[in-house]
């Protein structure tokens, strides 16, 4: 069954406005559901933290501060001296946590890479790139197109082979000796054996699609673009073909978005627009194998699905 998830005008009706009342039926299961999103939420977290070793407590430890940093932000306008009987009424804490934990101080965002850039360049912009679209071979020195031109198109801050060394470093790059020539590795900047900066990419990527998922159930639904596909009964060779198409599509995406946003940054600051703007756009895939319904084997399921059609066609699902 293949279906394609999608917010409508209903769904977002759905969500009553703070003057109204649901019936006490409805804001029940509202809290079901919410139990239950929150419950989905956190398993892939524990299992994250249990797999590298992060204790329970400082998870939790975690999670006060982000419920308090929450509730500060959702009242922006409050009076400082009334601000945490407020946050301790929104998030359960006591006045005494709360006190503890608005003087934490909070940790500075992360700066991107020039590595990921020099990457992100290399793999979209058309000078760096063959007839097919593919990354080109660069000598490593000389004009355009090298990579020291690559390197230099990104910042004139740091030296070319000091960013070609961190690919090296990365297993993205590779350097050919014989002409002194580089060559990409990889389709995408994920940093194999840097385990820091593969969580850092967790967080960054995630929290944002979690960010953009939440803006728009606590919101109309309008504001981030979200969109899915999820099918089932598939077959592991069907999944590998599908994988294929997955990561065709996301080449021909960031091949057509990387200049796009390159230009419109210049434009911003060429016409002296207020540059505050920020935007993560990505394409993600997930697969397991289906659970087991008790009492059938796989085989049993396979002769259901292909004599029987789905009860329910692919259809497009309005979530309202």
């Amino acid at each position: 069954m293949c279906t394609l998830p999608i917010y409508t005008d209903d769904m977002r009706r759905s969500t009553p406005s703070p003057a109204e009342q649901p019936p006490v039926s409805a804001a029940t299961a509202d809290a079901d559901a919410l139990v239950h999103a929150v419950t989905a939420l956190l398993a892939p977290v524990a299992r994250l933290a249990v797999a590298k070793g992060l204790p329970c407590t400082t998870v939790e430890a975690l999670l006060r501060q982000a419920f308090v940093r929450a509730a500060r932000d959702a009242h922006p306008k409050l009076a400082p001296q009334r601000m945490v009987s407020r946050i301790a009424t929104a998030t359960g804490l006591s006045r005494r946590e709360v006190t503890r934990l608005t003087h934490s101080e909070a940790a500075p965002a992360p700066r991107r890479p020039l590595s990921a850039e020099v990457f992100a360049r290399w793999a979209s912009d058309p000078r760096f790139r063959d007839a097919k679209g593919r990354p080109l071979r660069l000598a490593r020195q000389g004009p355009a197109p090298s990579f020291e031109a690559l390197a230099q198109s990104v910042t004139r801050d740091v030296h070319p082979r000091s960013l070609l060394d961190e690919l090296l470093r990365l297993g993205l790059a590779a350097a050919d000796t014989a002409d002194d020539s580089v060559a990409l590795v990889h389709d995408a900047f994920v940093p194999r054996g840097d385990a820091g900066r593969m969580l850092g990419f967790l967080g960054d990527n995630v929290g944002d699609h979690l960010s953009a998922a939440v803006a728009n159930v606590l919101g109309d639904g309008r504001r981030h673009f979200e969109q899915a596909v999820f099918a089932d009964e598939l077959s592991a060779q069907s999944l590998a073909a599908t994988r294929t198409t997955i990561t065709a599509q996301w080449r021909a995406l960031a091949a057509a978005l990387v200049p796009q946003l390159e230009a419109a940054i210049e434009a911003d600051r060429a016409a002296g627009r207020a540059q505050d703007q920020r935007l993560r756009i990505g394409l993600f895939s997930y697969s397991e194998r289906m659970p087991e319904t008790p009492g059938t084997t796989p085989d049993d399921a396979a002769i259901r699905t292909t004599d029987q059609p789905p009860s329910t066609p692919p259809h497009k699902r309005d979530h309202s």
